[in-house]
């Protein structure tokens, strides 16, 4: 039986370009229905010239209904002339169907300031843990390594305030939790600790975070450490090891630089949610020219 996908994303972006690019690819292996605006779609089907039929769907539940030929989208009509509420309102149907009906969701890139010039919004994990109310955790999925910051979109001034025993277990039993859920299917050979300062503080003449750090994860069995970050990731063996860091872009960085298919895993959810490794790209939409890779990932995971 086909896996069953929503995808809802920015339409001001390679969102579109992306599903159009891999439609023909998608259509023997998943069924998916779009979630979003029926004219946004029609807009960028004509300014692109492809010839895929979109077809409108009212039962975005009935996956039977849906014609493998097409594109099929379930019509959100917008609730507001103010962009990020439309995009809220159609983050909130997502996230209903796919609790309700057990349904994969890959959401596509949003470009996050569109949301934080007007409300409290760090990011769609963050998001769909206050929808759910649910403790969530970002792993971001590579073909060669995976990573878990146990912080996301904060000032990295206010990273060490997590740095603390009782936060830090709270977080890593979360962590050992949530990855062994068979339904993510996740198979690390190691999880690994980075270190939070240079050089792991240099027997603490940089601070006492690595200390605090190291004391806290030698109560974990699984987790080793802590590792070096400026040369962790240059290790030969890393594949299928897990690295957990303190803050966002200890691991990103070298997570997009050496994973070329990575994808965005939100654990935590009574459903599954994965999104593209990367940004919205307006600056080369319409062109063609976006790599298809991830999104693609985001279903063979």
């Amino acid at each position: 039986m086909k896996k069953k996908y929503l995808f809802i994303g920015d339409p001001n972006s390679i969102n579109l370009e992306l599903i159009f690019k891999s439609h023909k690819f998608l259509i023997n292996k998943v069924k998916y229905i779009i979630l979003g605006n029926f004219s946004d779609l029609e807009k960028y089907k004509k300014i692109i010239k492809s010839k895929i039929n979109i077809n409108q769907i009212y039962d975005p539940i009935n996956f039977e209904n849906i014609d493998k030929k097409s594109l099929n989208i379930f019509n959100i009509e917008n609730v507001s002339k103010t962009k990020y509420l439309n995009l809220l309102n159609q983050i909130k149907i997502s996230n209903y169907l796919s609790n309700k009906n057990k349904i994969d969701l890959v959401t596509m890139p949003i470009n996050k300031s569109v949301f934080k010039k007007k409300i409290e919004f760090n990011g769609m994990t963050e998001h769909l843990s206050k929808l759910n109310n649910k403790s969530t955790l970002m792993l971001m999925h590579g073909e060669r390594f995976s990573i878990i910051p146990l912080t996301t979109h904060i000032n990295l001034k206010d990273v060490s305030k997590y740095v603390n025993k009782n936060k830090l277990i709270q977080k890593l039993k979360n962590v050992l939790f949530q990855i062994n859920r068979k339904s993510y299917k996740l198979n690390f050979k190691e999880i690994r600790f980075l270190c939070y300062n240079p050089h792991c503080s240099e027997d603490n003449t940089l601070g006492f975070e690595d200390k605090i750090i190291s004391e806290t994860i030698s109560k974990f069995r699984k987790i080793k450490g802590i590792f070096a970050a400026d040369s962790a990731f240059k290790d030969k063996n890393v594949k299928d090891i897990l690295f957990i860091s303190m803050y966002h872009d200890q691991a990103l960085i070298p997570f997009k630089i050496l994973n070329k298919k990575g994808i965005n895993l939100t654990l935590g959810l009574n459903y599954k949610r994965t999104s593209p490794a990367h940004g919205t790209a307006k600056d080369i939409k319409y062109k063609n020219t976006a790599d298809n890779s991830s999104f693609i990932a985001c279903m063979e995971h």
